[in-house]
């Protein structure tokens, strides 16, 4: 003879991983978001707003929806560091190449050709 069980079963029962897999598929295609703000006020006052923004997507998704964040912040992206540093180099070359126009003008205090050589400390 069985008896009934005191517990319910768990929502889904046997299938609840293949139910969590489709559960995170279709968020992962459609996305979520999830929003929310905090807000501390003491006699009136504001004294301190955090506002909470969470998605939960997929990047194709997110791409789709214009967020990329991600491609273009260096500590990320191995191509945003690249871009980065060659921007960086761009700028040092075009500084260097106007300090060295300036220094070759007539009436400025170094001669061409002769450079002012630093002695070691």
């Amino acid at each position: 003879m069985t008896t009934a069980s005191r517990f319910p079963e768990p929502y889904g029962g046997q299938g609840s991983g293949a139910n969590l897999a489709d559960i995170l598929e279709r968020v992962l295609d459609k996305g979520v978001v999830i929003a929310g703000d905090i807000r501390i006020n003491l006699l009136d006052i504001e004294l301190l707003t955090v506002k909470l923004r969470l998605i939960v997507a997929s990047v194709d998704k997110a791409k789709e929806m214009g967020i990329d964040w991600w491609e273009t912040d260096p500590a990320l992206s191995s191509r945003a560091r690249r871009d980065e540093l060659a921007r960086e180099n761009a700028e040092l070359r075009e500084r260097l190449a106007r300090l060295e126009e300036l220094s070759l003008e007539p009436g400025s205090s170094q001669k061409a050709g002769r450079t002012r050589k630093r002695e070691a400390p």
